[in-house]
């Protein structure tokens, strides 16, 4: 299986000599940490939101002045260093968004006033749009991409505490455990995504910047974290509405379908939403099919805002009786984590593992804006030996394992045991720490913004014109799936 296709499934491909996964923000937090300290020539940070009072290493004690605060960090850093180029490019976000974040990312400029820190708020999208990227650029050879921003209410560690003091935010409230995973790679694969937010830049700001001449002799790896895949070809991928005079970019979309329809035992999606009846349509086919893999989907079990609730989990409501309906060999499941008091787990993260062959993490949604009305990126890596497969397995062991509680060498085991990952978790998931996603009963309001998709356009076309929604989507479903 060879889906990483440049030009076609994916942007580009280039090389990193280390790769590593970050679950949970504790990890990332502190990755970002000891890299900006690095740090020698520039740093750049994509964001949908950035809080720069998030505390990188939270204590439970929220006051004044935290030297922790990620907003201190940066200033302390660019006056440490002043030839350090530090350049946040933030999503401009709506002011109902930025108003339910108490107006931030909007509120930071005043943090980075006078300093060496450039803060730019980026509104270059069609209206509705936002920009969904999550990326950190370190000296162009270290890199993070995934579905984490850096914010006061995403920190936590991968035992998603029902109670962690820890987890405080200015107001002195406490946020609910929320899942994460990032991916950092070094080498030419972290140059690109610093060619990706160089772009992004140029676009909002009109400053060209040159990409670095030569790669600095400091290393900026985090040299706590081993690197869990070595030598390896990444591949990055896109998604860019159509606007501006811009081609729309739909890498990931068409990613995610063929790596579905090439699956051979196991699709593995860990994600926010799961909207996409394209993506719904394939994993439908695949469930049909008397040999076809197994599918496990990782969700939240509700959403924590009002809007995604009455828009997202209805539209996943219809996305699941679909699946079920076509489920004639028990092939499929759809769990979402709880702690063992019963408090759900916020699952933000996106990751795709499709066998022990393919590993994604990046920031898209399985929904419809994600591949086609929003911008987002995402880092594929693609099994060339048995020591990539064992990392790529491991990975999918250790985040089904760390929702129940276990190692990921038991869900391994399990897996061996009882010959399969759906056994496997209903064998390991005894205290019911995933619990089954069941499709809703819809109101005749939740019918029709299921129907329509409403809140989730499909590309800039159908933005605002609902009932062409319907169209493109099933015009779309039939060229895409003509040849199986």
């Amino acid at each position: 299986m060879d889906v990483l296709r440049p030009g076609d499934t994916c942007w580009r491909k280039a090389r990193a000599s280390r790769a590593a996964f970050l679950v949970d923000n504790e990890a990332y937090y502190t990755a970002v940490f000891e890299a900006l300290r690095n740090a020698r020539r520039s740093v750049f940070l994509l964001g949908w939101g950035f809080d720069p009072r998030a505390r990188l290493f939270p204590d439970g004690f929220d006051g004044p002045d935290d030297p922790d605060e990620v907003g201190r960090i940066l200033v302390a850093v660019s006056r440490a260093r002043p030839d350090l180029e530090i350049r946040l490019l933030i999503w401009k976000s709506a002011l109902p968004i930025a108003a339910s974040q108490q107006f931030f990312p909007h509120r930071a400029r005043s943090w980075f006033k006078d300093t060496n820190v450039q803060f730019v708020l980026d509104d270059q999208v069609p209206f509705g749009a936002c920009h969904h990227q999550k990326v950190l650029v370190i000296d162009d050879t270290l890199a993070f991409c995934g579905g984490g921003d850096i914010s006061v209410d995403r920190w936590d560690t991968p035992g998603h505490l029902e109670h962690d003091p820890r987890r405080i935010m200015p107001d002195q409230q406490h946020h609910p455990p929320r899942h994460e995973v990032m991916m950092m790679v070094d080498g030419a694969a972290a140059q690109a995504l610093g060619d990706l937010s160089r772009e992004r830049w140029r676009r909002v700001t009109r400053e060209v910047l040159p990409a670095p001449e030569a790669v600095p002799i400091h290393d900026p790896w985090p040299a706590h974290i081993p690197a869990q895949l070595k030598d390896i070809e990444i591949s990055l991928q896109r998604t860019e509405p159509e606007w501006a005079g811009r081609e729309g970019v739909t890498e990931i979309r068409k990613l995610m379908i063929a790596s579905i329809m090439e699956a051979r035992s196991t699709i593995y999606l860990e994600n926010q939403y799961f909207t996409c009846p394209l993506i719904a349509e394939a994993v439908s086919r695949r469930l049909g099919e008397p040999d076809g893999p197994e599918v496990v989907l990782i969700s939240t079990g509700q959403s924590p805002s009002w809007f995604d609730q009455l828009t997202m989990d209805r539209a996943r409501s219809n996305m699941l009786w679909r699946l079920r309906a076509s489920d004639v060999f028990g092939r499929f499941r759809a769990w979402y984590p709880i702690t063992p008091a019963g408090t759900k787990i916020i699952v933000h993260s996106k990751v795709t593992v499709i066998d022990d062959h393919l590993a994604r993490v990046g920031s898209a949604n399985l929904n419809n804006r994600s591949g086609g009305f929003d911008t987002e990126v995402e880092l594929g890596v693609q099994a060339g030996c048995e020591a990539d497969e064992r990392a790529i397995s491991a990975l999918r062991d250790r985040l089904i394992g760390h929702f129940l509680g276990q190692t990921g060498e038991a869900v391994s085991k399990a897996r061996q045991e009882w010959g399969g990952l759906i056994p496997a978790i209903d064998a390991l998931n005894s205290e019911g720490r995933l619990s089954p996603i069941l499709p809703m009963k819809q109101t005749p309001l939740g019918e029709i913004i299921a129907t329509y998709h409403l809140g989730d356009p499909y590309n800039v076309t159908d933005s605002w014109r609902a009932s062409r929604r319907r169209d493109l989507l099933y015009q779309e479903k039939h060229q895409r799936f003509m040849s199986h």
